[in-house]
């Protein structure tokens, strides 16, 4: 199996975007630069946010492109030609309509379940071989609902169940770092979330004078 080089966070750049449940990927990847104090540089020729950390000797890249939900693709293909890495060395991190809030899941491959932002990279790339972490928001009840929810920030008792789940998946870094992904998905799926706790999650800002020309479609 090929090492992760490249982790990338899925959302919509702007601060009015920031607590939404679509930018579960953004919340994300900023959470770990944060924790091991990276850097984010905007990089107009990946029409994105680009940060380098290091976890178990290792770096890797992490990217947040600043195209809007439904052009990740454009973000996501530049980077990944310059630095010459493959698909499958990357890991995209993105909200999951299809499971429940407290809920984060690891997979390689398979299909996009209607994430725009999914389906974008999968058109520019030719291939859906690369790994997912899933972070569970829960889904409205009817498709027509979508759009308005994934925009809008979780409910409290929704963000209860879903801090907690959020928080422990953040040592899948290290687990990433060794190598071994069955071992890393082994370790996610197995570990029980501990009950919702009380303490809010820090607020994540996001810069949003980018620069970059962006075609909004946030879904």
């Amino acid at each position: 199996m090929e090492p992760i080089r490249l982790i990338v966070g899925l959302g919509n750049p702007g601060r009015e975007y920031e607590r939404t449940r679509h930018n579960a990927g953004f919340w994300w990847v900023d959470a770990i630069a944060a924790d091991r104090r990276g850097h984010w540089a905007k990089e107009t020729k990946f029409s994105g946010w680009v940060s380098r950390v290091a976890e178990g000797g290792r770096d890797f890249w992490l990217l947040k492109p600043a195209t809007y939900m439904n052009e990740s693709g454009r973000s996501v293909g530049a980077f990944l030609r310059f630095h010459r890495i493959e698909p499958a060395q990357m890991l995209v991190v993105h909200d999951e309509l299809d499971l429940p809030p407290g809920t984060v899941k690891l997979k390689f491959g398979g299909g996009t379940g209607g994430h725009n932002g999914l389906r974008d990279i999968d058109e520019v790339l030719g291939t859906r071989e690369f790994w997912r972490l899933r972070i569970g928001i829960g889904h409205p009840g009817h498709k027509d609902a979508v759009a308005d929810y994934v925009l809008h920030p979780a409910r409290r008792e929704e963000q209860e169940a879903i801090d907690p789940a959020f928080d422990r998946s953040l040592g899948l870094l290290a687990r990433i770092a060794t190598g071994r992904m069955t071992d890393a998905t082994t370790w996610l799926h197995t570990v029980i979330p501990a009950k919702a706790g009380t303490q809010p999650k820090p607020e994540v800002v996001i810069p949003v004078n980018t620069g970059i020309q962006q075609k909004k479609d946030e879904t």
